[in-house]
């Protein structure tokens, strides 16, 4: 009887100490966010910023423990002002678990040509990496959507055809760039152009993103960072 108990005793311990390695081993994972409108959420809560919503989604997963992501992105910002906007920012020296990078929609707003796009973002890319710690499978990068099918774009009789070819030309380069440093590349252009004028698909604002469509966006890059080794 003793013996059974001690038994019983033994493999308690055993369970309880491999739980104890589980919680010690289990750490907060740390994200920045880069871009622009898209990426603070321009006219939606907080809480639809994508960002947020891929935090939420990993930590309801069970198998990650994200800290509160960083988020560095400002509405209206072009490559270069997104780099002046880190240099002005106070980021965390050790790096980071995960890197999410959104930006160019404004150099093509701009009328800026898809050459000088080439070179500011693979310096951007270059820094994200940095932010990584060199984790190349640890960066993700999203498409710039298509802003010409938005109402605000219908209303005042833009050439949506000719965003279409610039912004189409734009993420040929962004993911030409994105191959040559193997860094993951998740298209959501193409899925925003068939939603991208519907109603509850824009704020009131009309031209950016619901929280509706922010969402779509975490999906696809949840599918990517689950794939991540932390």
């Amino acid at each position: 009887m003793l013996k059974t108990i001690l038994s019983s005793l033994s493999v308690l311990i055993f369970f309880m100490s491999i739980s104890k390695e589980s919680l010690a081993q289990k750490r907060t994972l740390s994200y920045l966010a880069l871009g622009d409108s898209y990426t603070i959420g321009e006219g939606v809560p907080e809480k639809d910023r994508y960002p947020v919503q891929l935090v939420e989604a990993l930590n309801k997963s069970g198998k990650y423990e994200f800290s509160t992501p960083q988020i560095i992105a400002k509405t209206g910002w072009t490559v270069d002002e997104l780099d002046a906007g880190i240099n002005s920012s106070q980021t965390d020296e050790q790096g980071y678990d995960l890197v999410t990078l959104l930006i160019g929609v404004n150099n093509q707003y701009r009328g800026r040509p898809v050459a000088d796009y080439e070179k500011d973002f693979e310096a951007m890319l270059k820094r994200a990496l940095d932010f990584a710690r060199m984790q190349k499978d640890h960066v993700v990068v999203i498409s710039i959507p298509d802003w010409g099918v938005t109402p605000f774009a219908i209303n005042r009789n833009t050439d949506q055809a000719k965003v279409a070819r610039e912004i189409d030309a734009y993420n040929a380069a962004k993911k030409t760039i994105c191959d040559r440093y193997g860094v993951a590349f998740v298209e959501i252009t193409k899925d925003y152009r068939k939603i991208g004028a519907q109603p509850d698909m824009v704020v009131e604002d009309q031209l950016h993103p619901s929280g509706l469509v922010y969402a779509r966006w975490t999906e696809k890059v949840l599918e990517k960072v689950k794939k991540m080794k932390f």
